[in-house]
């Protein structure tokens, strides 16, 4: 548990552990105008430790962590919980999936503003120890980015491993500091009373309002928190908060506060200031290091979204290498790893600085911890037994305040907030795309399908020419025949004397056991067909399946007498009614790019023959 807890500092709270580089510091930002006597202090301070409270604590830690799908948290992962409310084809069904996929898009637009402005508002602390160095603040972002993504292939647990240790010291320090500046002026404490935050917008809502924007910067890793459940399990997620982070990172806002009521100078840049002359580089390569953490959690959580949005049915197939052969929940996505740092470097050169970017920083991730909320609410009753009066009175002022936070935060929307809402809305397209155009493509071959059961009777009164082995065919519907069978009937005129079609199908829970996924039935004329159930964090492996089967069922398979066929789908945009032609042609482009199906089901590349079609949708 210990272990298991130092390695969640590392991977899952860099993201908001590192929000005290520029979080108050954006509350006081000249634009703003907000003056720098005690109840302004105060007010903030108090927005402050109240958001993470009830966002963070209360939300995240004790409500959202109990929420998981066998283990594994994340909007989708919550998506699938409620979708099993719903029959498919059902309005509420649809309802839950287009507000999971924006959430789940919106995430995607938080991943690739975390690392640019953790790593930046760090390397401008070079400047507080000296000004010579403001010309490299953006170079030495770009190269530090670079090598983060580089050893992103070595796998969470290493990352982890490493990274633990380092953000303990890291807040360690954020509250050291912060308790320093504290004793020397304890009123700030005052701020702990509601009452400031409450007062700020009856004296100026206005101001207020748009101050939420900055409070909300304080959160902004929350949301990878729930999705990183997986890597690490519930306990210890919320052992590290309770115990360390959040105390952590009350003292040192609590500190910046202290410091720039007694010396208001020091607003453009706290955090630096808090440190005394001899600790200030220390105190810059540790916050480089903790920035470089900080990134960790929502590439992790990417990763996460992007492995389960392919198992149920999102995303087309892609390369996900395991990293840990006894954790699962550990992986690397290479695609999205290079997209991740392409557009973080982009994002880098475009704004140049931590102001410019927390303008930007926010609203997606708002968005989806709204989704969230959602989905936890409606969650509630089935998964806790809970009474609507008891869910509505703990879910409504939760909506309510993270609906207050997104109408602030759209106030960025022309300050660079367009950016990840673009990023994430190009998202939405592609996994909406997808999951439309797989709809269709199943139609379609429905429509030109032979029945199964008639094809196997059919065997006995025309039966064709029979050679020595096993053939395996993969098919999308247990019920038809699949064309490349047919295609290999009508061709080449023979059929092995043993024919095993196999379905696979990803249920919405994480892992399904081998005794339950895999079923076995005996038709005639030597035919099997081989259904498999996959949880949506399950690896797929038929070899490995195959012997499941043995074991299972005493259906015994000699590889290097097996022949897997497969059909290879070649899509052809038309007019028919079903998507927009430009849709038609992106999901064409996603699916000759998607990762090869031998590749993804770990099919011996010796044994595969693939037979064309070409499909019209």
């Amino acid at each position: 548990m210990a272990a298991l807890s130092l390695g969640a500092l590392g991977v899952v709270y860099g993201d908001i552990g590192t929000s005290p580089l520029y979080a108050f510091k954006e509350a006081f930002n000249p634009a703003h105008d907000l003056g720098y006597s005690a109840p302004n202090i105060y007010g903030v301070l108090s927005l402050i430790f109240w958001a993470l409270t009830i966002i963070v604590t209360v939300k995240y830690v004790m409500l959202a962590l109990r929420a998981d799908n066998q283990g594994e948290g994340g909007i989708l992962a919550l998506m699938a919980l409620v979708m099993r409310r719903y029959a498919p084809r059902t309005r509420g069904r649809t309802i839950a999936v287009s507000l999971g996929l924006i959430g789940a898009s919106m995430f995607y637009g938080d991943s690739i503003i975390t690392p640019a402005i953790s790593v930046l508002s760090a390397i401008e602390g070079t400047t507080v120890a000296t000004p010579l160095l403001h010309d490299a603040v953006v170079p030495l972002t770009v190269l530090i980015l670079i090598g983060l993504f580089l050893v992103q292939k070595r796998g969470t647990a290493l990352v982890g491993a490493y990274f633990g240790p380092v953000m303990m010291v890291w807040f360690a320090a954020l509250g050291v500091l912060g308790l320093m500046q504290i004793v020397r002026n304890p009123t700030v404490l005052l701020a702990l009373n509601p009452w400031w935050g409450v007062d700020m917008f009856i004296r100026e809502p206005g101001l207020a309002l748009f101050l939420l924007g900055a409070v909300f910067l304080t959160l902004t890793g929350g949301e990878a928190l729930y999705a990183d459940m997986g890597h690490f399990g519930r306990q210890p997620i919320r052992r590290a908060w309770l115990a360390v982070v959040m105390p952590g990172l009350l003292l040192n806002y609590f500190g910046q506060g202290a410091l720039v009521l007694a010396h208001p100078e020091t607003v453009k840049n706290p955090f630096f200031y808090l440190a005394p002359d001899w600790a200030l580089w220390p105190l810059v390569i540790l916050s480089a290091m903790a920035t470089v953490i900080a990134s960790q959690a929502v590439i992790s959580g990417a990763y996460s979204m992007t492995t389960q949005a392919i198992k149920l049915g999102y995303l087309p197939r892609m390369k996900v290498q395991f990293t840990n052969e006894r954790n699962q929940g550990q992986i690397y996505v290479p695609f999205i790893n290079w997209m991740l740092l392409i557009f973080v470097v982009l994002l880098v050169l475009a704004f140049r600085t931590s102001d410019n970017l927390a303008a930007a920083y926010g609203i997606a991730v708002n968005i989806t911890m709204v989704t969230t909320t959602i989905f936890l609410w409606m969650v509630a009753p089935k998964r806790w037994n809970w009474s609507a009066r008891r869910t509505n009175l703990v879910f409504l002022p939760l909506v309510l305040v993270e609906t207050l936070f997104l109408a602030s935060n759209s106030l960025k929307i022309d300050h660079g907030g367009w950016f990840p809402l673009v990023f994430g809305t190009a998202f939405y397209i592609l996994l909406s795309t997808w999951k439309r155009g797989r709809t269709l493509l199943k139609r379609q071959l429905q429509e030109h399908a032979l029945n199964l059961k008639d094809f196997v009777h059919s065997l006995s009164t025309y039966p064709p020419t029979r050679v020595e082995g096993t053939a395996i065919y993969l098919t999308p519907d247990a019920n038809t025949v699949p064309h490349a069978l047919l295609h290999n009937l009508k061709h080449n005129k023979v059929l092995h004397e043993r024919v095993i079609f196999l379905s696979a199908q990803t249920a919405d829970v994480p892992h399904v056991p081998p005794e339950q996924g895999v079923q076995l039935t005996t038709m005639e004329e030597g035919i099997y067909l081989l259904h498999v159930d996959f949880g949506f964090k399950d690896e797929p492996d038929i070899q490995s399946l195959l012997k499941e089967c043995e074991r299972m069922h005493g259906l015994e398979f000699h590889l290097m007498e097996t022949s897997f066929f497969l059909a290879r789908q070649t899509i052809i945009p038309s007019k028919l009614p079903g998507m927009a032609p430009w849709r038609e042609v992106l999901f064409s482009w996603m699916s000759r790019n998607a990762q090869e199906a031998s590749d993804y089901f770990r099919i011996p590349p010796n044994r595969v023959v693939e037979l064309g079609t070409q499909i019209e949708i």
